[in-house]
């Protein structure tokens, strides 16, 4: 229980430093590995990236979880990220990050009071908060 507790307290700099030394051991991307992404979703990055940009999901640590998921508007590739969709509607995810999301399904969604992309059906997520952007990891 002692050892849960204290993987649970870790300040945000000891997630960081986790995931930067897990990046730095993860050479290559795991083939396997994968988001889906929505009709939807689809729909708005083909109404919005006409320059040549795509959607740009990260995983950072913080939040009110432990994590959170961090949605831009990017045009510059890295030698570390991954693609989906379509060419007109790309969603790109590094590798790291794609470790705390696989399987989970990248959607926009539209309400009265607000609209935005977000990530459902994380199936690596234990709990999230009440906005949606923060989650914490199964141990």
């Amino acid at each position: 229980m002692a050892f849960l507790l204290r993987k649970v307290a870790r300040s945000g700099l000891q997630r960081n430093l986790i995931l930067m030394r897990h990046a730095s051991a993860s050479t290559s991307a795991n083939p396997e590995l994968s988001v889906q992404v929505s009709e939807s979703c689809l729909k708005r990055l083909r109404e919005i990236c006409v320059d040549g940009s795509f959607l740009r999901v990260t995983v950072e640590g913080g939040g009110c979880s432990g994590f959170q998921y961090k949605f831009d508007l990017d045009k510059q590739l890295n030698e570390d990220d991954r693609q989906f969709g379509e060419a007109e509607a790309k969603v790109v995810i590094d590798t790291v990050s794609l470790e705390y999301c696989s399987g989970a399904t990248v959607d926009y969604h539209s309400e009265l009071i607000r609209a935005g992309f977000r990530m459902v059906a994380n199936p690596l997520a234990e709990q999230g908060c009440s906005c949606g952007s923060s989650f914490s990891i199964k141990l």
